[in-house]
């Protein structure tokens, strides 16, 4: 079942156009000039009930912009979406009924409340019924351990805490659809975690369909299993995670602690990326060779006294291929 479709849709922007020097600036504030901007050039795409997909590419790439005009918060300049089968420009009030929004940087959630009030409040807002509203709370407070954060003002907890509590918050009225911009952005490994837990616990209990924007590789890899690629405002790739990402992330990123500091390596299978004192970054394909293998042969030259591998975040990657 086809649950979002995108066809064909442009967001234009009009701006003031900039000009130089304090003369330049003068004549702006008397005539200002406007420049079209386009942030999505036709986009055209369907999700399927119960998929978990990934919208990424570079900043400024039209990812949120995407996922803003098919919450209904922005209006495509043409185009049509379709979430349930209705607009969400036209049926505003319908559409919010099925989905959830998550933005990592903006709060639903009600800072002088404890995190037990603001819940009840959505529940007043979205008129959700009483019975209908505990039982989710039970789910909710157990997958993502709420228990204790209950009679806690928003503005006491932590990120990671409050992070939880914006995604409970997008799932009291039981959406169909749970839209996620960048959920993980500042939390540490354990609350990342947390966070991805949940996703997949609703999607497989629930068949929750998620759409995901985030820049952290990890996020993307570990929950979705189709990604769509956007780059300037274009689809640049719609397919299966591992065909994708394999094609993106062409190199791993090595972080090597040495006993004394160098400058270059004997090894043409690593590039040094950046050194800062006895700390080296440096990258290798992946496609050509395995880190074991890199380790090994950097172990035969350096002195070394840590060091951990890392995927490149999804930023790097697309700016990599598509020369963003």
């Amino acid at each position: 079942m086809e649950q979002i479709i995108l066809h064909n849709v442009t967001k234009e922007y009009l701006v003031a156009k900039k000009r130089k020097g304090m003369l330049g600036v003068l004549r702006g504030l008397i005539h200002s000039e406007k420049i079209r901007i386009e942030a999505v050039k036709g986009i055209s795409c369907t999700v399927n009930q119960g998929e978990i997909i990934g919208f990424i590419g570079p900043n400024g790439a039209g990812k949120s912009t995407t996922i803003k005009m098919m919450t209904g918060i922005m209006h495509p300049t043409s185009g049509e979406i379709y979430i349930n089968g209705l607009s969400p420009q036209k049926n505003r009030k319908e559409v919010v009924k099925g989905i959830g929004v998550v933005f990592g940087q903006r709060s639903q959630l009600y800072w002088d409340l404890r995190l037990g009030e603001s819940f009840e409040l959505l529940k007043r807002i979205y008129r959700v019924p009483e019975q209908q509203y505990l039982k989710t709370m039970e789910e909710l407070t157990e997958v993502l351990a709420l228990g204790e954060l209950m009679d806690i003002p928003v503005r006491q907890l932590s990120l990671g805490q409050r992070m939880r509590g914006e995604i409970a918050a997008a799932m009291i009225h039981s959406p169909d659809i749970l839209f996620l911009d960048e959920p993980t952005i500042g939390l540490d490994i354990d609350a990342k975690q947390g966070i991805r837990d949940f996703i997949l616990a609703m999607n497989r209990r629930r068949k929750t369909t998620v759409i995901l924007t985030s820049h952290d590789l990890e996020d993307v890899m570990r929950l979705c299993t189709r990604l769509v690629v956007i780059n300037k405002g274009v689809i640049v790739e719609d397919g299966p995670l591992e065909e994708i990402v394999s094609r993106m992330a062409t190199y791993r990123m090595l972080v090597l602690e040495l006993a004394e500091p160098v400058e270059k390596l004997v090894s043409s299978k690593v590039e040094i990326i950046r050194a800062e004192g006895r700390k080296l970054w440096c990258k290798f394909d992946h496609h050509l060779y395995t880190a074991s293998e890199i380790i090994h042969e950097l172990g035969q030259e350096l002195n070394i006294v840590d060091l951990s591998v890392k995927e490149p975040d999804v930023e790097d990657a697309v700016a990599n291929i598509y020369h963003a």
